[in-house]
């Protein structure tokens, strides 16, 4: 039987987790706040291109927040094993290739932004005002690399807190420059894009503050090594990748199928819904990655006593906050239409949609720890399963066999979150007894 969490556990436990739970959030709320003021500025319609335009948006913060954790897991492991010379090496490598990053995203997403919106379903006006949008997003690219990258290299240097204030100085900065340039000076979605830019460069300045004070960045005068630490940087970098990024792909088929199915009225349903989602997700991811330096460090050391306690308590916690998470949303559910300005005849469809997508809660907080310890561990094959199954199994469900075969339409495509989420959190429990059952440890 396994023991209790030791009381100094529990502790290091709550003051990673709370505050990256809260930087995840705030992480989370910029297009959220974006998706606020353009609702009841723009309306329907903005609502739609803002949503379609999200995961071009996701794509540049997934590299970032990729190269940021691939950094952080291999530091902190390095730190449990007491390798300076790894720690300050792979800090370094980090670094560097998250400015190689800046050049490349900002230049890819400049080029490819017109083609991809069309192939996820842009046209019209919608086309139009999603280019607005994710025009000025391309070219501050750098600061959203920056920002999530920097993020998690500060807290796997007990830094959680830095963490926590350079998001919530971000997110304040956004909020009111959202009410500036979208509600006061009408400049609808450049002025969205713009607040959320400059957000996120106000979340750079604390970490490289704080960066700069450990005197990490002197890490950057390490000789680039691309074919050894980068390439283990990506290695495992793949799975916070893909974790940030598996979510935006689900938008994508969402909205292709929502839009088949049910027209742009059904696409503007789910910008709402996938809004209030995100926020429960982001606290769900905030808890696995908040104890992933933890995870990683024991691990490092040797100590799988603390593994599988810190892996435990992610599981419990978890599942309280996704049990409150869906609570909150299904009471709620009729308020929350008219914070982003929905239309009468829309809020019925939207408070129906968030009853069916609270059931996937408690399978996403399951899934998403598991996830987290996997990679926290460098087990990246199961990472890998768990992440890139999703996109893949939600598009046989959405796009196929609920809403088609089934004959269900547009509820079968709101089903299939839920679906999807409990089928991939049973795969992963199974992944992490198989491990414990093979390993006799962890």
């Amino acid at each position: 039987m396994q023991a209790a969490p030791s009381r100094d556990t529990r502790r290091l436990f709550f003051q990673n987790v709370l505050p990256a739970m809260l930087a995840f959030a705030f992480s989370g709320v910029y297009a959220i706040v974006d998706g606020l003021f353009i609702g009841q500025n723009v309306g329907d319609i903005g609502l739609a291109a803002i949503n379609v335009a999200y995961p071009i948006t996701a794509f540049i913060q997934a590299v970032g927040t990729g190269v940021g954790m691939g950094g952080a897991i291999w530091v902190s492991t390095a730190m449990g094993q007491k390798d300076t010379a790894a720690q300050r090496r792979y800090l370094g490598g980090a670094l560097q290739l998250l400015l190689v990053c800046c050049a490349a995203v900002t230049a890819l997403t400049s080029l490819l932004a017109v083609p991809l919106l069309q192939m996820f379903g842009a046209s019209g006006s919608m086309l139009a005002l999603a280019q607005q949008y994710i025009r000025v997003i391309a070219l501050g690219a750098s600061f959203q690399l920056l920002a999530t990258g920097m993020v998690p290299l500060c807290r796997c240097f007990n830094s959680a807190g830095v963490a926590m204030g350079a998001m919530i100085a971000g997110f304040l900065t956004n909020t009111v420059l959202d009410w500036l340039f979208v509600s006061v000076y009408s400049w609808g979605m450049t002025g969205a894009a713009v607040a959320t830019v400059l957000g996120q460069g106000v979340t750079v300045l604390p970490c490289l503050w704080h960066l700069a004070r450990k005197k990490a960045l002197k890490a950057l005068a390490v000789r680039p090594q691309p074919g050894a630490v980068w390439l283990r940087l990506g290695h495992v970098g793949l799975s916070p990748f893909g974790l940030t990024m598996s979510p935006n792909i689900v938008i994508i088929i969402m909205n292709r199928a929502a839009l088949h199915y049910g027209g742009s009225e059904a696409v503007a349903c789910y910008a709402v819904v996938s809004y209030v989602a995100c926020v429960v997700q982001l606290l769900l991811q905030g808890i696995g990655d908040g104890c992933q330096p933890l995870i990683s460090r024991s691990s490092g050391a040797g100590d799988h006593h603390s593994v599988v306690s810190l892996r435990g308590m992610a599981y419990r916690f978890s599942c309280l906050v996704a049990v409150l998470g869906a609570l909150a949303v299904f009471l709620l559910r009729r308020q929350l239409p008219a914070l982003f300005g929905v239309s009468g005849g829309l809020a019925p469809q939207v408070a129906s949609v968030l009853s069916v997508f609270c059931l996937g809660f408690l399978p996403m907080a399951l899934l998403r720890v598991s996830t987290s310890y996997f990679y926290a561990v460098q087990q990246n094959r199961s990472a890998y399963l768990l992440i890139y199954s999703e996109p893949v199994l939600l598009a046989l469900l959405a796009g196929l066999l609920l809403p088609g075969l089934l004959g269900l339409g547009l509820t079968g495509v709101w089903w299939s979150i839920p679906a999807e989420q409990l089928l991939l959190a049973a795969l992963g429990l199974w992944l992490v007894y198989r491990r414990q059952v093979l390993s006799g440890q962890q």
